[in-house]
């Protein structure tokens, strides 16, 4: 699937070239509220827009842990007719961060879920190649950070996921920890037959804009994204229907629209010219919240995981072992890894905390 996938890739890498030289720096999907000015407009407990099916509630009982021993480790790869083959991740990076971040994801969450995940970045890099071989996209985007190259790497993102078999498409960045199998029991809830929007708010309210008209007019939009720091996933039935906006040279454009990065991109497709809407999960998380607010008990039930620094401190899970914070310090997701995955051959503790 990898070598029809970078096939199928060949058109819009042609195009993206033409950006390649934007002046800007890589992360701000996940930074999209400071990149907007918004920083104090952000909630740890944004409003819920849509009601979440009850497979999204995360309950305290420890029920999953146990789930996860009780099952061959590769148990978690099918629930209820879902299958993690029917998923397309993708990764957004930038070569600066191959080394400190993507190594970690690929000793973690991607070792289980390889074949289904894709790392798009801006650069070559030979000791990425080996290790993700022909699931590793060099975009020929910018490193740089504008809404332009940002939405440079979503379009490269999107497009290999319509050119793929896959029936979600699924976004993080690469300082996102992914529990494949909290995801699951998420998207099997849902059917990629219907227009499903997934994903988290950073804000607490519909964020506005000003989309170019013809003529130099303009006119005022509002509407709710998920930002791509959280991670968001999208069903191919609403995918189809953004095709005209968000696919090749088309995302640039509309990016163009609304002068916006690509996580907000995103949301302006689906809302103002799909008609679709936000689901908004409280089990996806970004750096831009308190991450220490979230229960030790209820760290398993979550899709998405991140790190970073809140309010100019360290802002990461709180978790006990098995490596203590000296040994995993900035991110905790070695620890996390191990409490999931007690059977990883890396793990101090093969039996799990």
């Amino acid at each position: 699937m990898g070598r029809r996938l970078i096939r199928g890739l060949s058109g819009v890498t042609v195009f993206l070239v033409t950006v390649a030289l934007l002046s800007v720096r890589h992360h701000g999907a996940q930074e999209t509220a400071q990149y907007l000015g918004l920083g104090e407009g952000m909630s740890e407990n944004p409003e819920q827009r849509a009601k979440v099916s009850p497979e999204d509630v995360a309950g305290g009982d420890g029920s999953r842990q146990k789930d996860l021993q009780a099952h061959p480790q590769d148990e978690y790869k099918t629930r209820g007719g879902l299958k993690l083959e029917d998923i397309f991740i993708a990764v957004k990076t930038t070569k600066r961060f191959h080394q400190s971040r993507m190594e970690l994801l690929l000793d973690t969450w991607i070792s289980r879920a390889r074949e289904q995940t894709y790392v798009f970045t801006d650069e070559e890099d030979e000791a990425l190649k080996r290790r993700m071989g022909d699931h590793v996209v060099f975009s020929n985007c910018s490193a740089e950070h504008s809404h332009l190259a940002l939405s440079c790497k979503m379009a490269a993102e999107f497009d290999a996921f319509l050119a793929s078999s896959q029936s979600w498409f699924c976004h993080l960045d690469d300082d996102n920890y992914l529990n494949p199998q909290a995801l699951l029991k998420l998207l099997s809830s849902y059917s990629a037959a219907w227009d499903v929007y997934i994903g988290k708010p950073s804000l607490n309210r519909p964020i506005r804009a000003s989309e170019t008209l013809p003529n130099n007019k303009t006119k005022s939009v509002r509407f709710w994204f998920a930002t791509g720091g959280a991670g968001f996933c999208i069903s191919r039935k609403l995918a189809s229907k953004m095709v005209p906006w968000a696919s090749g040279r088309n995302f640039l454009s509309t990016s163009e629209l609304i002068h916006l990065p690509d996580d907000c991109t995103m949301g302006y497709i689906i809302e103002c010219k799909v008609g679709g809407q936000l689901l908004s999960s409280s089990l996806f998380h970004s750096h831009l919240e308190n991450l220490q607010l979230i229960p030790s008990t209820q760290l398993t039930q979550q899709v998405t995981l991140s790190y970073g620094v809140f309010e100019n401190k360290l802002n990461i899970i709180e978790l006990s072992g098995p490596f203590s914070p000296q040994e995993d310090p900035s991110s905790r997701f070695r620890s996390l890894h191990c409490h999931l995955y007690p059977d990883t051959s890396w793990c101090l503790q093969p039996g799990g905390w």
